[in-house]
């Protein structure tokens, strides 16, 4: 092989090696910068709270990057809208909800989940008291999946006792976390299961990233605001 040719096989062996970590560190970007910042703002023990004011829809009182400056510790946060959403304060999680989503349907779920959390067709709703079922993205492909594609990323920080707040029809429905759990990923019991109480099932891949696993956080209500 004449010293040219080497010559050209090292030079698109580096262009591949360097193309594939370019994409490669793209891709798990979100996932580092959303663990960062979690962790900066749990070490500054800055924390999100529900804001039931007159802030606009969708906003924040204070930013994070705000907080961390001016040393608040407290971040106000407003639904998205109170016909169908869903903030979870641990994690910053602040979303529209799409009600009656198919699970079976891949292309109805996926332009469902390019506008927020998904609502499984066969659930419940928070005010008929069974399963009301979620799920969303917790990926790294914001370019093709958009920008709810890491909204569920930290659904692992989620612990026993931390709160979730789920708007429906004017009227907020709080859930208290009970339980975790990773199972396969073809698992259907969490949607299908029998209840007891009413119940708020969350539901992402595991790892974020993959499709491997499904994480599975389970909360039952504990209090209805009306007004």
């Amino acid at each position: 092989m004449t010293f040219a040719k080497k010559t050209i096989l090292r030079s698109i062996s580096n262009i591949l090696l360097t193309t594939g970590l370019v994409i490669l560190i793209l891709d798990f970007t979100p996932i580092v910068l959303q663990e960062l910042s979690y962790k900066l703002r749990v070490f500054r023990n800055v924390n999100y709270s529900v804001k039931a004011g007159d802030l606009p829809q969708g906003k924040r009182a204070s930013d994070l990057f705000g907080a961390l400056v001016d040393g608040s510790k407290t971040l106000d946060i407003v639904p998205t809208n109170t016909d169908f959403s869903v903030i979870i304060e641990k994690i910053g999680v602040n979303a529209p909800i799409v009600k009656n989503v198919s699970v079976t349907e891949k292309d109805e779920y996926f332009e469902a989940l390019k506008l927020g959390v998904a609502h499984a067709n066969s659930a419940s709703t928070p005010d008929k008291g069974g399963n009301t079922y979620l799920f969303a993205h917790s990926s790294n492909n914001f370019w093709s999946i958009g920008k709810y594609a890491t909204i569920f990323n930290l659904l692992r920080k989620v612990e026993n006792g931390d709160k979730v707040n789920v708007f429906y029809d004017g009227v907020r429905y709080e859930y208290e976390v009970i339980g975790n759990e990773v199972v396969s990923g073809f698992n259907t019991n969490p949607l299908t299961r029998e209840v007891l109480e009413p119940i708020l099932t969350l539901q992402t891949c595991d790892p974020p990233g993959t499709t491997l696993n499904r994480l599975v956080v389970t909360a039952k209500l504990v209090e209805v605001y009306k007004d």
